[in-house]
């Protein structure tokens, strides 16, 4: 029993990890999207390709629906993958519209394509509810078992536990390894999920560490800084820009505007998919943790406020853009793509960039290469980004709130390992720079036994 990493190891986009249970017989656990500096030049589809040997892949679990997890699906079928596509009962939902989106951007517009493309998707899934086994093999050689734990990232997103028996040398009795796979896990103070709790036991864990290295800002704080960022637009008759990606981090912020304005100000969600997920999120209550509940039972509408408005086609975004620039109206923008290098906030920072009435305000991870983490370098300093091959001055003021990252921090990726009653003999750390990976291997190393192996 091995496992084979074909993204995210050096990295933080890509997910995918392939663990083989024997010469025959592997799972793959995600099959996601290089994004930003990690797709190579141009964002070739050559990096989408499935450049290793699927034959022996049984299942594909599917973690969350983030596209830099389930992004390269569509080539994953093209290389001839025929067996089902694994994730929590939300998640059964939502990765349609994700991969819907994908498709278009990536393979095709035409619709007959993509109808096809989808009904092969949706016959594919296996939605399983959380914490329940569920059998993927039982012969002779091993029994294969999973099971999905929340995992606090986005709606539906899962940690995943997979169970392998194999007859011992003794009679009528099995060995027994668990394998942990992270997938992504959340921060504690999520709006709108459950924190994720540690798994009971681990012999080998392979761990995502894209925050390793770091602690988030409080819930409090970041929604100090929040308020603070819209006073300043109120006050500089400005526009709040807030890259977010469409599923997860632009839900939350809308949970968090709907408490904190008191419809002073409009909130502009500009991107049509976003605008699809949060209708799926509405229908997905049943999956909000408790807090969420008591503001619905007080009459509450924390994803659909009455100050809320969204621009579903390409000229109202336009207009939504010239009006916003030109006139002195203070607003709030929510737009994709999260780092910038696509999508309906590109036009919006175009736009405003040059002018210091405005704020760029980043609540997520901007990778390296992306336009996002060069405003977000560069622009304290009065730099310059390029978008679409021109050159735009960065006047306005850029800030970040790390604590609305949907990514656990050191100390959550710590408690995780710390509250297993069993430790792993074995941690991988993925999903994380080279400086994150070593921060976390030596934070880590001090709630291990001395005799655990870390590869990073």
């Amino acid at each position: 029993m091995h496992i084979d990493h074909h993204g995210a190891r050096d990295g933080v986009t890509g997910s995918c990890h392939q663990l083989y249970i024997d010469d025959t017989t592997s799972l793959l656990i995600d099959c996601g999207l290089f994004q930003g500096g990690e797709a190579g030049n141009g964002n070739s589809s050559e990096r989408h390709s499935i450049d290793f040997d699927i034959s022996s892949v049984r299942a594909l679990i599917a973690t969350h629906v983030h596209i830099d997890h389930v992004g390269r699906i569509p080539w994953l079928l093209a290389a001839g993958f025929d067996g089902p596509i694994i994730c929590s009962q939300p998640s059964a939902k939502l990765l349609p519209l994700v991969l819907e989106d994908a498709f278009k951007l990536g393979i095709s517009r035409d619709k007959a394509l993509v109808e096809r493309y989808l009904k092969q998707i949706e016959s594919r899934i296996i939605a399983l509810p959380y914490k329940q086994w569920f059998t993927l093999s039982d012969t002779p050689e091993h029994t294969v078992q999973i099971r999905l734990q929340r995992a606090g990232h986005i709606l539906g997103s899962a940690y995943v536990e997979v169970d392998v028996s194999r007859p011992s040398t003794k009679e009528s009795t099995k060995q027994s390894t668990r394998i942990v796979f992270s997938g992504d896990l959340g921060a504690s103070h999520t709006p709108l999920l459950p924190a994720p709790k540690a798994p009971y036991k681990a012999d080998i864990l392979v761990l995502e560490s894209t925050y390793g290295d770091r602690n988030h800002e409080s819930r409090a704080t970041r929604k100090h800084r929040l308020k603070a960022a819209i006073e300043r637009a109120l006050h500089n008759n400005g526009t709040v820009l807030i890259p977010a990606f469409s599923i997860g981090r632009t839900q939350e912020l809308l949970y968090e505007l709907e408490e904190l304005l008191n419809g002073e100000l409009p909130v502009i969600l500009d991107s049509p998919l976003a605008s699809k997920f949060t209708a799926a999120y509405r229908e997905l209550k049943p999956f909000w943790d408790d807090e969420a509940h008591a503001r619905l039972r007080q009459g509450r509408k924390p994803l659909a406020f009455d100050t809320l408005l969204t621009v579903d086609s390409h000229h109202e975004h336009l207009k939504m853009v010239h009006h916003l620039a030109q006139s002195g109206r203070p607003a709030i923008v929510i737009a994709g793509s999260g780092m910038c290098n696509a999508g309906r906030i590109v036009n919006y920072l175009k736009a405003m960039l040059g002018d210091e009435r405005h704020d760029v305000l980043f609540v997520g991870y901007q990778a390296e290469g992306t336009p996002g983490r060069d405003i977000q370098q560069y622009g304290p300093q009065g730099g310059w980004v390029e978008l679409d091959g021109e050159r735009y001055t960065i006047r306005a003021r850029v800030e970040t709130i790390g604590g609305y990252s949907a990514h656990a921090d050191q100390q959550g990726l710590v408690n995780f390992v710390k509250g297993m009653r069993h430790k792993p003999r074995e941690i991988r750390l993925v999903h994380g720079d080279k400086g994150a990976k070593q921060a976390l291997k030596e934070a880590l190393q001090g709630v291990c036994s001395a005799g655990t192996k870390f590869y990073a």
